[in-house]
Protein backbone atom coordinates (compact mmCIF):
# COMPACT_ATOMS: atom_id res chain seq x y z
CA UNK A 1 0.00 0.00 0.00
CA UNK A 2 2.84 2.48 0.89
CA UNK A 3 4.65 1.85 -2.24
CA UNK A 4 1.45 2.56 -4.56
CA UNK A 5 0.59 5.77 -2.04
CA UNK A 6 4.03 7.15 -3.00
CA UNK A 7 3.66 5.89 -7.10
CA UNK A 8 0.52 8.16 -6.88
CA UNK A 9 1.93 11.24 -4.56
CA UNK A 10 4.97 10.76 -7.45
CA UNK A 11 2.54 10.98 -10.34
CA UNK A 12 0.44 13.81 -8.92
CA UNK A 13 3.61 15.46 -8.44
CA UNK A 14 4.01 15.24 -12.43
CA UNK A 15 0.88 16.59 -13.06
CA UNK A 16 1.21 19.53 -10.55
CA UNK A 17 4.91 20.37 -12.31
CA UNK A 18 3.59 19.86 -15.71
CA UNK A 19 0.43 22.22 -15.27
CA UNK A 20 2.56 24.72 -13.84
CA UNK A 21 5.37 24.59 -16.60
CA UNK A 22 1.92 24.67 -19.50
CA UNK A 23 0.78 27.80 -16.90
CA UNK A 24 4.04 29.93 -17.92
CA UNK A 25 4.32 28.58 -21.16
CA UNK A 26 0.62 30.21 -21.50
CA UNK A 27 1.07 33.01 -19.75
CA UNK A 28 4.36 34.58 -21.89
CA UNK A 29 1.30 33.59 -24.65
CA UNK A 30 -1.34 35.60 -23.18
CA UNK A 31 1.59 38.32 -22.03
CA UNK A 32 2.67 38.15 -26.03
CA UNK A 33 -0.83 38.71 -26.94
CA UNK A 34 -1.76 41.38 -24.77
CA UNK A 35 1.65 43.02 -26.33
CA UNK A 36 -0.17 42.78 -29.79
CA UNK A 37 -3.26 44.07 -28.78
CA UNK A 38 -2.17 46.85 -27.58
CA UNK A 39 1.44 47.55 -29.59
CA UNK A 40 -0.05 50.86 -30.63
CA UNK A 41 -1.73 52.33 -27.87
CA UNK A 42 -1.63 55.84 -27.55
CA UNK A 43 0.34 55.69 -24.35
CA UNK A 44 2.48 52.63 -25.53
CA UNK A 45 3.88 52.92 -29.13
CA UNK A 46 6.39 55.07 -28.69
CA UNK A 47 8.26 52.92 -25.59
CA UNK A 48 6.83 49.91 -27.31
CA UNK A 49 8.79 50.35 -30.53
CA UNK A 50 11.86 51.02 -28.47
CA UNK A 51 11.53 47.94 -26.79
CA UNK A 52 10.16 44.99 -28.58
CA UNK A 53 12.08 41.97 -27.51
CA UNK A 54 10.27 42.68 -24.13
CA UNK A 55 7.31 41.82 -25.30
CA UNK A 56 8.18 38.96 -27.86
CA UNK A 57 10.16 36.32 -29.19
CA UNK A 58 13.66 36.95 -30.90
CA UNK A 59 17.41 36.23 -31.99
CA UNK A 60 19.82 38.83 -32.23
CA UNK A 61 22.68 39.05 -35.20
CA UNK A 62 26.29 40.53 -33.87
CA UNK A 63 27.99 43.02 -35.17
CA UNK A 64 31.76 42.60 -35.51
CA UNK A 65 35.35 44.53 -36.27
CA UNK A 66 35.64 48.49 -35.89
CA UNK A 67 33.04 51.00 -35.85
CA UNK A 68 32.83 52.90 -39.27
CA UNK A 69 32.42 56.65 -37.81
CA UNK A 70 30.33 59.06 -40.01
CA UNK A 71 31.67 62.20 -39.82
CA UNK A 72 30.25 65.76 -38.43
CA UNK A 73 29.21 68.65 -40.83
CA UNK A 74 26.07 70.00 -38.79
CA UNK A 75 23.34 72.01 -41.12
CA UNK A 76 20.39 73.06 -39.88
CA UNK A 77 17.11 71.42 -41.47
CA UNK A 78 15.20 73.95 -43.74
CA UNK A 79 12.71 75.62 -41.84
CA UNK A 80 9.97 75.23 -44.64
CA UNK A 81 9.05 73.00 -47.21
CA UNK A 82 6.45 72.46 -50.27
CA UNK A 83 4.48 69.54 -50.45
CA UNK A 84 1.60 69.03 -53.02
CA UNK A 85 1.55 72.76 -53.43
CA UNK A 86 1.40 73.91 -49.79
CA UNK A 87 4.36 74.99 -47.76
CA UNK A 88 5.06 73.20 -44.70
CA UNK A 89 6.98 73.97 -41.75
CA UNK A 90 9.74 71.70 -40.75
CA UNK A 91 9.26 71.37 -37.08
CA UNK A 92 5.08 71.39 -37.10
CA UNK A 93 5.95 68.51 -39.90
CA UNK A 94 8.19 65.99 -37.44
CA UNK A 95 6.11 67.12 -34.58
CA UNK A 96 2.54 66.16 -36.50
CA UNK A 97 4.19 62.96 -37.71
CA UNK A 98 5.13 61.70 -34.10
CA UNK A 99 8.99 61.55 -35.56
CA UNK A 100 11.30 59.54 -32.58
CA UNK A 101 14.64 59.78 -34.34
CA UNK A 102 16.26 61.96 -38.06
CA UNK A 103 19.24 61.43 -39.23
CA UNK A 104 20.38 63.19 -42.45
CA UNK A 105 24.00 62.15 -43.85
CA UNK A 106 25.60 63.28 -46.59
CA UNK A 107 28.89 62.27 -48.38
CA UNK A 108 29.66 60.46 -45.12
CA UNK A 109 28.57 63.00 -42.79
CA UNK A 110 26.10 63.61 -40.26
CA UNK A 111 24.69 66.83 -40.75
CA UNK A 112 21.48 66.98 -38.69
CA UNK A 113 20.96 63.99 -35.39
CA UNK A 114 17.72 64.40 -33.54
CA UNK A 115 15.75 62.14 -31.17
CA UNK A 116 12.26 62.78 -29.92
CA UNK A 117 9.61 61.57 -27.69
CA UNK A 118 12.37 60.66 -24.67
CA UNK A 119 13.95 58.50 -27.22
CA UNK A 120 17.76 58.06 -27.48
CA UNK A 121 20.36 57.03 -30.06
CA UNK A 122 21.03 53.37 -28.61
CA UNK A 123 17.32 52.47 -29.12
CA UNK A 124 16.99 49.59 -31.00
CA UNK A 125 13.84 50.67 -33.60
CA UNK A 126 11.59 48.54 -34.99
CA UNK A 127 11.52 48.81 -38.78
CA UNK A 128 8.91 47.48 -39.87
CA UNK A 129 8.67 47.09 -43.50
CA UNK A 130 12.33 48.52 -43.67
CA UNK A 131 13.23 44.52 -42.98
CA UNK A 132 12.39 43.88 -45.94
CA UNK A 133 14.71 45.75 -48.27
CA UNK A 134 17.58 44.20 -45.93
CA UNK A 135 16.22 40.87 -47.11
CA UNK A 136 16.69 42.01 -50.68
CA UNK A 137 20.19 42.24 -50.16
CA UNK A 138 20.43 38.95 -48.89
CA UNK A 139 18.59 37.31 -51.98
CA UNK A 140 21.36 39.18 -54.21
CA UNK A 141 24.57 37.44 -52.17
CA UNK A 142 22.54 33.91 -52.58
CA UNK A 143 21.95 34.53 -56.15
CA UNK A 144 25.91 35.44 -56.66
CA UNK A 145 26.76 32.62 -54.65
CA UNK A 146 25.05 29.88 -56.81
CA UNK A 147 22.64 29.00 -53.62
CA UNK A 148 19.90 30.20 -55.98
CA UNK A 149 20.38 29.08 -59.35
CA UNK A 150 17.83 32.00 -60.90
CA UNK A 151 14.98 34.27 -59.76
CA UNK A 152 12.94 32.44 -62.28
CA UNK A 153 13.00 29.14 -59.91
CA UNK A 154 9.55 28.55 -58.40
CA UNK A 155 9.70 28.75 -54.67
CA UNK A 156 8.65 25.27 -53.94
CA UNK A 157 12.07 24.14 -55.32
CA UNK A 158 13.49 25.99 -52.27
CA UNK A 159 10.59 25.84 -49.84
CA UNK A 160 8.34 22.17 -50.34
CA UNK A 161 6.03 23.11 -47.71
CA UNK A 162 4.53 25.62 -49.91
CA UNK A 163 3.32 22.72 -52.36
CA UNK A 164 -0.27 22.96 -52.93
CA UNK A 165 -0.55 26.35 -51.34
CA UNK A 166 -1.43 29.58 -53.54
CA UNK A 167 2.16 30.26 -53.55
CA UNK A 168 2.55 26.95 -55.91
CA UNK A 169 3.25 28.08 -59.27
CA UNK A 170 4.66 31.52 -58.56
CA UNK A 171 8.83 32.58 -58.63
CA UNK A 172 11.06 34.24 -56.21
CA UNK A 173 10.72 37.05 -58.59
CA UNK A 174 7.43 37.03 -58.30
CA UNK A 175 7.43 36.97 -54.88
CA UNK A 176 9.95 39.50 -54.60
CA UNK A 177 7.72 42.19 -56.91
CA UNK A 178 5.20 41.36 -54.45
CA UNK A 179 3.36 39.80 -57.67
CA UNK A 180 2.31 36.92 -55.90
CA UNK A 181 -1.36 37.10 -56.79
CA UNK A 182 -2.01 35.57 -53.13
CA UNK A 183 -5.23 36.90 -51.59
CA UNK A 184 -4.05 38.80 -48.48
CA UNK A 185 -6.15 41.56 -46.29
CA UNK A 186 -3.38 43.81 -45.38
CA UNK A 187 -5.35 45.92 -43.70
CA UNK A 188 -3.74 47.15 -40.30
CA UNK A 189 -6.90 48.33 -38.91
CA UNK A 190 -9.24 45.60 -39.67
CA UNK A 191 -9.39 43.04 -36.50
CA UNK A 192 -9.77 40.34 -39.09
CA UNK A 193 -7.35 41.19 -41.42
CA UNK A 194 -4.68 38.22 -42.46
CA UNK A 195 -2.07 40.90 -41.15
CA UNK A 196 -4.21 41.28 -37.99
CA UNK A 197 -4.52 37.42 -37.89
CA UNK A 198 -0.65 36.69 -38.72
CA UNK A 199 0.62 38.94 -35.71
CA UNK A 200 -1.61 36.80 -33.61
CA UNK A 201 0.12 33.90 -34.73
CA UNK A 202 3.87 35.26 -34.12
CA UNK A 203 2.40 36.13 -30.63
CA UNK A 204 1.30 32.75 -29.38
CA UNK A 205 4.53 31.71 -30.91
CA UNK A 206 2.90 29.78 -34.25
CA UNK A 207 4.71 29.25 -37.34
CA UNK A 208 4.79 31.76 -40.10
CA UNK A 209 5.25 28.53 -42.39
CA UNK A 210 2.84 27.21 -41.63
CA UNK A 211 0.62 30.23 -42.02
CA UNK A 212 1.85 31.18 -45.14
CA UNK A 213 1.52 27.16 -46.11
CA UNK A 214 -1.91 27.52 -45.27
CA UNK A 215 -3.41 30.07 -48.04
CA UNK A 216 -4.95 28.59 -50.51
CA UNK A 217 -6.60 31.52 -52.64
CA UNK A 218 -5.47 33.73 -55.47
CA UNK A 219 -6.76 37.14 -56.93
CA UNK A 220 -4.45 36.75 -59.67
CA UNK A 221 -1.99 34.40 -61.64
CA UNK A 222 1.33 35.03 -60.76
CA UNK A 223 3.13 37.88 -62.61
CA UNK A 224 -0.07 39.48 -63.49
CA UNK A 225 -0.49 42.37 -61.12
CA UNK A 226 1.72 43.99 -57.96
CA UNK A 227 -0.24 43.98 -54.52
CA UNK A 228 1.68 44.64 -51.60
CA UNK A 229 1.36 41.65 -49.55
CA UNK A 230 3.82 41.23 -46.54
CA UNK A 231 3.47 37.93 -46.39
CA UNK A 232 5.29 37.36 -49.63
CA UNK A 233 8.15 38.84 -47.79
CA UNK A 234 8.42 35.56 -45.63
CA UNK A 235 8.07 33.19 -48.83
CA UNK A 236 11.32 34.84 -50.11
CA UNK A 237 12.74 34.14 -46.52
CA UNK A 238 11.65 30.78 -46.64
CA UNK A 239 13.68 30.27 -50.32
CA UNK A 240 16.87 31.77 -48.80
CA UNK A 241 16.85 29.83 -45.70
CA UNK A 242 15.75 26.48 -48.17
CA UNK A 243 18.72 27.74 -50.14
CA UNK A 244 21.48 28.56 -47.62
CA UNK A 245 20.40 25.95 -45.23
CA UNK A 246 20.81 28.94 -42.60
CA UNK A 247 18.23 31.28 -40.35
CA UNK A 248 17.92 34.11 -41.82
CA UNK A 249 19.61 36.44 -39.23
CA UNK A 250 22.60 34.22 -38.91
CA UNK A 251 23.13 34.81 -42.89
CA UNK A 252 22.46 38.72 -42.39
CA UNK A 253 25.10 38.88 -39.50
CA UNK A 254 27.56 36.76 -41.31
CA UNK A 255 27.30 38.49 -45.00
CA UNK A 256 26.27 41.85 -43.79
CA UNK A 257 26.08 42.87 -40.40
CA UNK A 258 29.21 42.12 -39.35
CA UNK A 259 31.23 43.92 -42.04
CA UNK A 260 30.00 47.10 -42.83
CA UNK A 261 31.23 48.59 -39.30
CA UNK A 262 27.56 48.50 -37.43
CA UNK A 263 27.80 50.39 -33.79
CA UNK A 264 25.72 47.91 -31.99
CA UNK A 265 24.11 43.94 -32.24
CA UNK A 266 20.51 44.00 -33.66
CA UNK A 267 17.85 41.20 -33.66
CA UNK A 268 14.90 39.96 -35.68
CA UNK A 269 11.22 38.86 -33.48
CA UNK A 270 10.72 35.40 -34.56
CA UNK A 271 7.66 32.94 -34.44
CA UNK A 272 7.41 29.83 -32.34
CA UNK A 273 10.07 28.31 -34.42
CA UNK A 274 12.79 30.57 -34.20
CA UNK A 275 12.27 31.79 -37.73
CA UNK A 276 12.81 35.60 -38.34
CA UNK A 277 9.84 37.87 -38.69
CA UNK A 278 11.52 39.44 -41.76
CA UNK A 279 8.60 41.36 -43.08
CA UNK A 280 8.85 43.63 -40.27
CA UNK A 281 10.80 42.43 -36.99
CA UNK A 282 14.09 43.96 -37.92
CA UNK A 283 15.49 46.12 -35.02
CA UNK A 284 18.34 48.35 -35.33
CA UNK A 285 19.82 51.93 -34.20
CA UNK A 286 19.04 54.70 -36.15
CA UNK A 287 22.94 55.43 -37.49
CA UNK A 288 23.29 51.69 -37.97
CA UNK A 289 20.59 52.02 -40.41
CA UNK A 290 22.22 54.72 -42.27
CA UNK A 291 25.23 52.23 -42.33
CA UNK A 292 23.12 49.50 -44.50
CA UNK A 293 22.06 52.64 -46.27
CA UNK A 294 24.95 53.78 -46.99
CA UNK A 295 26.09 50.00 -48.55
CA UNK A 296 23.06 51.07 -50.70
CA UNK A 297 24.49 54.10 -52.02
CA UNK A 298 27.91 52.71 -52.80
CA UNK A 299 26.68 49.95 -55.04
CA UNK A 300 27.15 47.34 -52.57
CA UNK A 301 30.54 48.23 -51.92
CA UNK A 302 32.15 48.85 -48.11
CA UNK A 303 35.24 50.87 -48.23
CA UNK A 304 37.00 48.90 -51.20
CA UNK A 305 35.25 45.17 -50.22
CA UNK A 306 32.62 44.36 -52.31
CA UNK A 307 29.60 43.06 -50.41
CA UNK A 308 26.84 43.12 -52.59
CA UNK A 309 27.37 41.14 -56.23
CA UNK A 310 27.76 43.81 -58.90
CA UNK A 311 24.66 45.05 -60.55
CA UNK A 312 22.55 43.60 -57.88
CA UNK A 313 21.74 47.46 -56.26
CA UNK A 314 20.63 48.72 -59.77
CA UNK A 315 18.58 45.58 -60.59
CA UNK A 316 16.79 45.24 -57.21
CA UNK A 317 15.78 49.16 -57.06
CA UNK A 318 14.67 49.31 -60.65
CA UNK A 319 11.00 49.63 -61.00
CA UNK A 320 10.74 45.99 -62.32
CA UNK A 321 7.29 44.98 -60.97
CA UNK A 322 4.26 44.68 -63.23
CA UNK A 323 1.46 47.44 -63.27
CA UNK A 324 -0.03 47.64 -59.59
CA UNK A 325 -4.21 46.43 -59.54
CA UNK A 326 -4.41 49.69 -57.70
CA UNK A 327 -4.51 52.72 -60.56
CA UNK A 328 -3.85 55.35 -57.76
CA UNK A 329 -0.56 53.21 -57.16
CA UNK A 330 1.86 56.23 -57.95
CA UNK A 331 4.95 54.66 -56.74
CA UNK A 332 6.67 51.89 -58.28
CA UNK A 333 8.13 48.68 -56.80
CA UNK A 334 11.52 46.88 -57.47
CA UNK A 335 12.35 43.61 -55.43
CA UNK A 336 11.11 44.95 -51.87
CA UNK A 337 11.88 48.31 -52.31
CA UNK A 338 10.19 50.88 -53.20
CA UNK A 339 10.39 53.63 -56.37
CA UNK A 340 9.20 57.29 -55.73
CA UNK A 341 7.45 59.17 -58.35
CA UNK A 342 9.79 61.27 -61.03
CA UNK A 343 12.85 59.64 -58.84
CA UNK A 344 16.04 60.61 -60.44
CA UNK A 345 18.38 58.42 -58.20
CA UNK A 346 16.29 58.03 -55.24
CA UNK A 347 15.07 54.91 -53.79
CA UNK A 348 13.20 54.00 -50.36
CA UNK A 349 12.95 51.45 -48.17
CA UNK A 350 9.48 52.08 -46.29
CA UNK A 351 7.32 50.85 -42.67
CA UNK A 352 4.05 51.24 -41.34
CA UNK A 353 3.51 53.93 -38.70
CA UNK A 354 6.11 56.83 -40.26
CA UNK A 355 9.27 54.47 -40.75
CA UNK A 356 11.64 55.67 -43.55
CA UNK A 357 14.90 55.07 -45.21
CA UNK A 358 15.62 57.90 -48.21
CA UNK A 359 18.86 57.25 -50.37
CA UNK A 360 19.46 60.08 -52.98
CA UNK A 361 21.95 58.37 -55.13
CA UNK A 362 22.88 61.35 -56.89
CA UNK A 363 23.18 63.67 -54.09
CA UNK A 364 24.87 61.11 -51.90
CA UNK A 365 22.76 61.93 -49.29
CA UNK A 366 20.64 59.23 -46.67
CA UNK A 367 18.01 60.07 -44.38
CA UNK A 368 16.64 58.01 -41.55
CA UNK A 369 13.28 58.87 -40.39
CA UNK A 370 11.61 56.63 -37.27
CA UNK A 371 8.60 57.92 -35.94
CA UNK A 372 5.43 56.25 -34.34
CA UNK A 373 2.58 57.73 -36.48
CA UNK A 374 -1.10 56.26 -35.48
CA UNK A 375 -2.29 58.94 -37.73
CA UNK A 376 0.06 57.51 -40.95
CA UNK A 377 -2.98 56.26 -42.84
CA UNK A 378 -4.78 59.44 -42.89
CA UNK A 379 -5.14 61.52 -45.74
CA UNK A 380 -5.19 59.74 -48.91
CA UNK A 381 -1.24 59.04 -48.89
CA UNK A 382 -0.37 61.91 -47.05
CA UNK A 383 2.04 60.93 -45.30
CA UNK A 384 3.95 59.60 -47.77
CA UNK A 385 3.70 62.38 -49.82
CA UNK A 386 4.96 64.85 -46.82
CA UNK A 387 7.72 62.71 -46.33
CA UNK A 388 8.95 62.66 -49.90
CA UNK A 389 8.88 66.14 -50.13
CA UNK A 390 10.74 66.34 -46.78
CA UNK A 391 13.39 64.12 -47.97
CA UNK A 392 13.59 65.80 -50.88
CA UNK A 393 13.63 69.19 -49.56
CA UNK A 394 16.58 68.16 -47.19
CA UNK A 395 18.69 66.36 -50.22
CA UNK A 396 18.46 69.10 -52.93
CA UNK A 397 18.94 72.30 -50.93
Amino acid sequence: MLKWMKRAALALGVVVVAGLIAGVIWREELVRLYSVNTLFDEDKIVANFSNMRGSFLHTEFARDGEVFEFGRAERPLPETFESAGTAQSTAEYLARSSTTSLLVVRDDAIEHESYFLSTGEEDLRISWSIAKSVLSALVGIALADGAIASLDDPVVKYAPALAGSAYDGATLRNVLNMASGVAFNEDYLDYDSDINKMGRALALGGSLDEFSAALAARVDDPGVAWRYVSIDTHVVAMVLRGATGQPVATYLEDRIWSRIGTEADGYYLTDGEGAAFVLGGLNLRTRDYARFARLILNDGMWNGARILPEGWVAESTSATAPPAADEGQAFGYGYQWWIPPGANGEIMARGVYGQYLWIDQNAGVIIVKTSADRKFREGDGAAHRDAMAFFRAVARR
